[in-house]
């Protein structure tokens, strides 16, 4: 780990910046007199560092091409992977050789590299790793709440969604995923580096995907006790499923087959980190048009599809029709609040009025938050907490945290949570869309992302903001929400348009993006046109999508 305390390209050398020594484990220096410190920067981050950071998440290209230089280095993650292992000891109190640290990674062509990068360092730090290989991202959490490994940190290797070229690392500890805030501090230890102890660790492999894929298992039987079949709940039933060649494609092999699905007409269920088939994302509308391609193809009874990593999914029912955004939380709140109720169900801000009506109609209360799971996920947290019972948080882009589920957004155990009630209702001549039955959905739904072509957009953002704030309070027939928590939201009357907006900032990105929703068709138009005078007078706000609509 030498190089760990050479100048790199990508942060100053100790030598460059002011420094302190910070101590990372006292308790560890005290028993052992190991030299583990981490030198912390009182400065700010450099732009290089800075721009792998994603919300909660590291994020950065990892293959290059002629116009993307690889960011993602590998002297980067090794310098992240101990930050983040020190951080860890730092919180625990233990010395490194006390810690186990799962590593796990998706299908991306870069997850080789990268991750022999986070076992070299962790190895060569002291810690011991265990190398879960091909694992979905909810998975990686749980190796650290099974008795079987008890982890006390893991570390993914995905960047979710986005296109091949980019990966990136997820962290969890046994309370969870980290914090906006803990990211900042591993990239500030992570930029000035560390010393090495005088103990190397140690480094085994374990298949805890298939250990995670038995739970499921176990829990659909139980969920379902069938007396008829007990160890095959589905059988008689056909279920497709579509993993965009992610990491997803174990749920055929592991859970739906010991199940007794025919899952004939599955498809892209090999990782395959170049995505030929199509983006691995439920809000992709190619994606959402070849699973329910298959659906319709096979004959089956429900489509399901994963993101890359399997911390979100969506479905397709028999009929061909996506159970998506509004209609995935209206079906899964159905389930639980049948479980119990009342209860609080929170999601993002971009939900339907319709579907705050069947939430309320089905005994619950609902709870518009601002966007980004983490934000939502921890708003259920701090609800239960004080006292509200709130059994999910979750948002429109198919990320679903369950309360039963450690808050955990896991696209698998959503979709089980849905097989088990499709196989309950079986055995009452009903099927799952029954439970969609009073969701009044909009005639038209539409979504513009207006770029803000400034280096202050957040500043500049927050004055459109303002400014339609202070118009659709004068403006008859306009109505500001009084439960919104980003942006401003603003309902309209039958002649205004009938329906709603939101318009808010994007949270990473110089982005603008606009919601506009009618209950009557035609009406989206109606809102864009009164809309679209007050956003063009802002010349560094590019209005050209909503433009191009309205022609």
């Amino acid at each position: 780990m030498d190089n760990f305390c050479r100048k790199q390209k990508i942060s100053l050398s100790a030598r460059q910046s002011r420094t302190r020594m910070y101590k990372i484990y006292p308790r560890a220096a005290a028993k052992t007199g190991a030299q583990a410190l981490i030198k912390r920067s009182i400065n700010m981050l450099t732009k290089e560092w800075k721009n792998l950071k994603n919300g909660s998440d590291i994020r950065g290209i990892a293959v290059a091409s002629r116009n993307s230089p690889i960011t993602l280095t590998n002297e980067a993650v090794k310098r992240i992977a101990a930050a983040f292992g020190f951080w860890v000891c730092e919180k625990t109190g233990k010395n490194p050789e006390q810690i186990k640290i799962a590593v796990g990674n998706d299908s991306r062509l870069s997850a080789p590299r990268l991750k022999a990068a986070v076992l070299s360092a962790l190895t060569e730090t002291g810690f011991c790793c265990i190398d879960c290989g091909l694992m979905s991202t909810p998975a990686m959490f749980m190796t650290c709440v099974v008795p079987v490994l008890d982890c006390d940190a893991s570390i993914q290797l995905t960047a979710s969604h986005l296109p091949y070229d980019r990966n990136g690392m997820k962290f969890f500890t046994k309370t969870g995923g980290l914090e906006e805030a803990n990211i900042e501090v591993l990239l500030e230890y992570a930029q000035e580096g560390c010393r090495c102890p005088d103990k190397p660790g140690s480094c085994r492999t374990f298949d805890f995907l298939s250990l995670y894929a038995e739970m499921l298992v176990n829990k659909v039987r139980n969920g379902v006790n069938s007396a008829k079949n007990f160890k095959q709940p589905l059988k008689g039933f056909k279920i497709v499923v579509d993993a965009g060649n992610g990491a997803g494609g174990f749920y055929v092999e592991k859970v739906l087959k010991p199940l007794g699905a025919d899952t004939s007409g599955s498809q892209f269920l090999e990782p395959d980190g170049r995505f030929p088939n199509h983006i691995p994302n439920p809000e992709n509308a190619e994606a959402m048009a070849a699973v329910t391609s298959a659906v319709k193809q096979s004959g089956a009874d429900i489509g399901l599809i994963f993101d890359t990593d399997v911390d979100r999914a969506g479905a397709v029912d028999s009929k061909g029709k996506e159970i998506n955004r509004n209609r995935l939380i209206a079906l899964i709140s159905a389930i639980l609040l049948e479980e119990r109720k009342p209860a609080v169900i929170v999601t993002d801000s971009i939900t339907s009025t319709g579907l705050k009506k069947f939430i309320e109609n089905h005994g619950g209360m609902h709870r518009r938050f601002k966007r980004g799971y983490k934000n939502v996920i921890n708003e259920a947290i701090r609800l239960n907490q004080a006292g509200q019972y709130c059994p999910l948080a979750i948002e429109t882009s198919g990320h679903a945290a369950l309360k039963e589920n450690y808050f955990l957004d896991d696209g698998a155990y959503l979709v089980t949570k849905l097989l088990i009630k499709m196989a309950q209702l079986r055995e009452e001549g009903k099927k799952l869309d029954d439970l969609l039955l009073g969701l009044e959905e909009p005639a038209e739904s539409e979504e513009f992302r207006m770029s803000i072509d400034r280096e202050d957009f957040k500043t500049y953002g927050q004055a459109v903001i303002d400014r339609l704030t202070e118009f659709a309070a004068g403006t008859p027939g306009w109505n500001l929400a009084p439960d919104n928590y980003e942006g401003v939201r603003v309902s309209f009357d039958k002649e205004s348009g009938d329906g709603w907006l939101l318009l808010r900032l994007s949270l990473h990105e110089p982005l603008m993006p606009l919601n506009i929703e009618s209950n009557t068709p035609g009406g989206a138009r109606t809102i864009a046109r009164k809309l679209y005078p007050l956003l063009y007078r802002y010349k560094y706000l590019d209005t050209s999508s909503l433009k191009e609509y309205l022609s």
